[in-house]
């Protein structure tokens, strides 16, 4: 299954695309952090500050580090990953809701880190998401490989669960809005191969 997808790396023009499936892939939270953003200027919406981020060059979990999967001629989905380095030791979270997913990320330092892995939902269930994780871990090379998912997430678990992947933590989310979903936080690892 999945070899009617083909992988590519994402171009500074997929950032529209880039920025659909980042906030598909965060079920909001992604669009929600670009709200905050929007004072700042350059961007009337937080989708238009979303495309406007991930077309930078300057930050980690940009285009630079996407990979796009294409099914059926359209783009199906995107994962984005980098190794996770001793800076995020570094940074303090300047929303409360950011803060566990912060504290998280601290606990692998020096694993690949799966910032984003989403699909089209008229795309799911048939391989796409599995053949961009495994792209995922391939790119990890030797080092293990860590995400965090919504507790909420069943779909998301079971195939990190089915690709060898171990719960490592959990951490209150912080709703985001005052009607949000509660859930936790899932941080989950894979060895190294």
């Amino acid at each position: 299954m999945g070899s009617f997808v083909s992988l590519r790396s994402a171009t500074r023009e997929d950032a529209t695309e880039l920025a659909l499936l980042t906030d598909i892939a965060s079920h909001g939270f992604a669009s929600w952090l670009w709200l905050a953003e929007l004072g700042n200027g350059g961007a009337d919406t937080p989708m238009e500050r979303g495309r406007q981020k991930l077309r930078a060059d300057q930050w980690q979990g940009s285009w630079s580090d996407a990979v796009i999967a294409a099914a059926y001629g359209e783009v199906a989905g995107a994962a984005i990953g980098y190794g996770l380095g001793e800076g995020i030791r570094n940074i303090e979270a300047d929303r409360p809701a950011l803060k566990p997913v912060i504290d998280l990320q601290k606990m692998v330092v020096g694993s690949w880190f799966i910032e984003t892995l989403g699909v089209y939902r008229h795309l799911r269930g048939i391989g796409i998401g599995r053949r961009l994780l495994e792209d995922q871990i391939e790119r990890a090379e030797n080092a293990p490989v860590s995400l965090i998912t919504a507790g909420y997430n069943e779909a998301a678990l079971s195939l990190y669960r089915k690709s060898g992947f171990s719960e490592a933590a959990r951490a209150d989310a912080v709703a985001f809005f005052e009607n949000g979903r509660k859930h936790e936080w899932v941080l989950l690892t894979r060895d190294a191969r």
